[in-house]
């Protein structure tokens, strides 16, 4: 090993490169640092070099070490972070079916709406600039869709098991959903999800029956007033409502399904958002008869 950082040394000083300075040379598993040092008899004569070795094998490998258990200690916290926050999403999920099961009438609704936002969030990309929203924001959209009813478990199960339509004290107290969903959210979600899934998902608990013509509540917000989306939610919403049957009405044939959503176009539902849904009713047909064969 000897000769070979000899010859290390002579190539190095062949071409000319390090003087006066200094270079790490390996050499097998060793590493040492040289430093090189031109001797001059005068103003120019070059009459040999100095050449220092300081051997820094220990401390390479203390250094390789290191980094490679930074590289571990980061995939284990990564890892557990990972499994944390599904922990956390799955709670959040069994909240909602929780609060799905009290309603007998809306059985499966959160897996409906859940996969017709996956495949709408897919469809809006290609409006981002229109938009103004990028894959980040529809992600956290879809994200956020299984909770926009949990509002509903502050609700009284005399209203909301009642067998039949409301009357209008009844149908006030189930409004109050939206508000509250609005509320639990943000008390589930502060502090542990960024600020901005945080505003997203409260939105959509707090929003999403509101309409285009400013109709809806809990604010009698209209058109851009209304969160993005919330606006979208609404869609699949009622979508999937219509969709289902009612101890007041038969479930709605898809065809008839998809002509309420066309006619809610600049009244219920956002104008653009209706035509880029009609864009994709094959995957969302596509969704539903899946459902149905599974039931």
């Amino acid at each position: 090993s000897d000769t070979d950082l000899y010859k290390e040394v002579v190539e190095y000083l062949m071409k000319g490169e390090g003087i006066d300075d200094s270079k790490i040379i390996s050499i097998h598993d060793s590493f040492y640092q040289i430093y090189i040092r031109q001797i001059s008899y005068g103003k120019k004569t070059c009459i040999g070099y100095l050449i220092e070795f300081i051997d820094r094998t220990l401390e390479k490998k203390y250094y390789k070490q290191i980094e490679e258990y930074n590289v571990s200690l980061e995939k284990e916290v990564a890892e557990k972070t990972a499994n944390i926050l599904h922990i956390k999403d799955m709670m959040v999920l069994g909240m909602a079916e929780m609060v799905e099961s009290r309603d007998s009438s809306t059985g499966g609704h959160i897996k409906r709406t859940s996969g017709v936002i996956k495949v709408f969030s897919s469809k809006l990309q290609e409006y981002g600039d229109q938009l103004h929203i990028d894959e980040t924001f529809l992600q956290q959209v879809v994200k956020a869709a299984p909770m926009h009813d949990l509002g509903k478990i502050a609700i009284d199960d005399a209203v909301l098991r009642k067998p039949g339509k409301y009357t209008e004290e009844e149908y006030a107290e189930m409004k109050r959903h939206a508000a509250e969903g609005a509320r639990i959210v943000e008390n589930i979600l502060c502090g542990v999800e960024e600020n901005d899934f945080v505003e997203i998902a409260k939105n959509i608990a707090h929003f999403h029956h509101e309409k285009w013509n400013g109709k809806g509540y809990p604010e009698g917000l209209k058109e851009d007033e209304i969160p993005l989306c919330a606006r979208i939610m609404a869609v699949a919403d009622v979508f999937d409502a219509v969709s289902e049957k009612r101890c007041y009405r038969e479930a709605m044939p898809l065809e008839k399904c998809f002509s309420i959503i066309s006619e809610g176009s600049g009244q219920d539902f956002d104008p653009l958002l209706v035509e880029i849904f009609m864009d994709i009713r094959d995957k969302v047909e596509a969704i539903y008869h899946e459902i149905y064969e599974e039931a």
